[in-house]
């Protein structure tokens, strides 16, 4: 299906052929080789919008093969998102019968918009899976609309490390980022950003740079730069059409979980910053922040050879209204 959103931001981008990118160039299908990669990993980012059309990205983990292709295009995950996540309770009821024959694919109140990126920071491999999504039981039953590979660009190696106890506690909701959590996406080298445009389906896109690449600009503000990726412009090309979003920020040696919510616009001058294409301006409108909501965890690595140099970002775009 034609994406106007994308085609609108690949023509602004000044690509050849807009229009033969993105969207239209996807298959529902999941090849072996992709579904080989996804029964080896242990976390998946998904993202989905609430019943108010906010738009929010979590995470679902699990041993290798907690994910596992059933067929060509359907994905049955061994997990749901926690009882803090965002995500919680956004796929339906559980199925009387947990199983997953015999159903309407394409209809029915219970089936949900979803992206998901399943990504391997060991080996920088990543791959993204977007469809419709159900709760089943205690699983996840995902019908493939979209599965493709993405390149390794920005993003930062991790060794994996062993499973943490789980950490009992709540989720601490606000509208307003504090001193710790501004300190936490100043730092930050890695986030993953959920985007949907109605009619088009969701998605997960990774994010990342050298630590500030990404920088807060008040309690309620963030930016970021665009580098150079592969023109499919999918995220942007959702913003397009809805400037609603969602962010993750992962504690890698510490299980949190930090969510964002809110609207991101698009500043096509990126005034001089290294390497940026354009810059992202993000509004919050909601936060959830849950200590040791990931049981994994992860060793930092080198950075990709690929990122620019940083420079303070958050100076070159207009305050949001």
């Amino acid at each position: 299906m034609r994406h106007e959103g994308e085609v609108a931001v690949q023509r602004r981008a000044g690509v050849p052929r807009a229009g033969e990118l993105g969207s239209v160039r996807t298959r529902p299908e999941i090849p072996p080789v992709a579904g080989e990669f996804l029964r080896a990993q242990r976390m998946l980012v998904a993202g989905a919008a609430d019943a108010s059309g906010r738009v929010w990205a979590g995470s679902l983990t699990g041993p290798a093969g907690f994910a596992e292709p059933l067929d060509e295009r359907t994905v049955v995950i061994d997990a749901l998102p926690g009882p803090h996540d965002p995500l919680a309770g956004l796929f339906g009821a559980a199925a009387q019968d947990g199983g997953h024959s015999g159903h309407d694919w394409h209809g029915g109140h219970d089936w949900h918009d979803v992206g998901m990126l399943a990504i391997d920071p060991a080996t920088r491999r990543r791959m993204r899976i977007n469809g419709r999504a159900r709760r089943e039981g205690d699983r996840l039953v995902v019908r493939t609309e979209q599965v493709y590979a993405n390149c390794p660009k920005y993003i930062r190696s991790r060794t994996p490390g062993a499973d943490a106890a789980p950490v009992p506690g709540g989720a601490h909701v606000s509208g307003e980022l504090t001193a710790e959590q501004r300190a936490w996406i100043d730092g930050a080298d890695t986030f993953f950003i959920a985007t949907r445009a109605g009619g088009l389906g969701a998605d997960v896109s990774h994010r990342g740079g050298n630590p500030g690449f990404v920088r807060t600009a008040g309690a309620r503000r963030l930016v970021w730069p665009e580098y150079v990726g592969n023109s499919m412009y999918m995220t942007l090309g959702n913003l397009e059409l809805d400037e609603r979003c969602g962010l993750l920020f992962l504690g890698w040696d510490s299980g949190d979980a930090l969510h964002l919510t809110g609207r991101a616009r698009v500043d096509w001058d990126p005034g001089g910053v290294p390497g940026a294409e354009r810059l992202v301006g993000f509004d919050v409108e909601e936060i959830v922040h849950i200590r040791g909501a990931v049981p994994l965890r992860w060793a930092s690595g080198d950075h990709s050879r690929h990122n620019p140099p940083v420079i303070e970002a958050a100076a070159h775009l207009p305050a949001g209204g």
